[in-house]
């Protein structure tokens, strides 16, 4: 996993597996983990990440529901997880499905992990609305089409916009179970005021984006559900996957 500084309060890690990203925002005393990586050497190191800067986890964040975001409590298992309400309810109404979902991705790839994930306490946020870290607030804004639940998360003084799986170099919008096409488009375009205030997007999978590089994509994304064109740039055979799953998604919709 690369680390990157974005902002003195603001650091990154980019996974090996799927480009996946994990935010560390600290103010004050107070740092939160904002999803994880999948890995378990990489979940491992988050410590050692803290450590070096000094900084003491308080707590987690996840974005959205979908299990390879909630790997934090294996990092801190004693720690709770915030997630928005309809996250929230989406893991009471999936109990255990998270588990699973990691079990069965060890299985496939070989992995071995010192623990089964248990969430714990799950914290709910509303949403939209701000949440306290130090003498500052993150502010967080409902996200919706991927799946039916989550939230991003602005960090207002260092221009950061943690959007959670939206805005993707690497992967095209995917409808997901309980995402749809119409949710996915409302949610571009409340992100795009978002954007325009960010120095810096993070995205759920792939490089961390300027402003100019995450309007093209939002722009990009936006024709792609209007279209169901594939964008140039990301059409290698997992595209070509998800494409053809979100293409029988969008023919099963009312109205289509």
């Amino acid at each position: 996993m690369r680390v990157v500084a974005l902002h003195e309060d603001v650091l990154v890690g980019r996974s090996a597996y799927w480009q996946t990203n994990c935010t560390i925002v600290h103010c004050g005393d107070e740092t939160f983990v904002v999803d994880s990586p999948p890995l378990p050497e990489e979940l491992e190191a988050l410590g050692g990440v803290l450590e070096h800067v000094g900084w003491s986890c308080s707590g987690l964040l996840a974005t959205h529901a979908d299990w390879d975001h909630l790997l934090g409590r294996l990092a801190f298992p004693s720690l709770a997880l915030g997630c928005c309400e309809t996250s929230s309810a989406r893991l009471a109404a999936e109990p255990g499905a998270a588990a699973r979902e990691l079990r069965a991705f060890d299985e496939q790839n070989y992995v071995e992990r010192p623990a089964p994930l248990s969430l714990g306490q799950v914290q709910a946020l509303p949403v939209p609305g701000v949440l306290e870290i130090g003498d500052q607030e993150l502010e967080l804004y409902p996200t919706g089409g991927h799946t039916a639940d989550g939230m991003a998360i602005f960090v207002p003084w260092a221009e950061v916009l943690i959007c959670g799986d939206y805005l993707s170099p690497v992967e095209i919008p995917m409808l997901s179970g309980g995402g749809s096409r119409s949710e996915y488009r409302a949610t571009l375009e409340r992100l795009r005021e978002l954007v325009e205030r960010s120095e810096h997007v993070i995205p759920g999978h792939g490089a961390v984006l300027d402003r100019t590089r995450a309007l093209a994509i939002l722009a990009e994304d936006l024709s792609y559900l209007e279209t169901l064109e594939m964008p140039l740039a990301r059409r290698d055979s997992e595209q070509q996957r998800i494409h053809a799953a979100n293409l029988l998604k969008v023919e099963a919709e009312p109205g289509s």
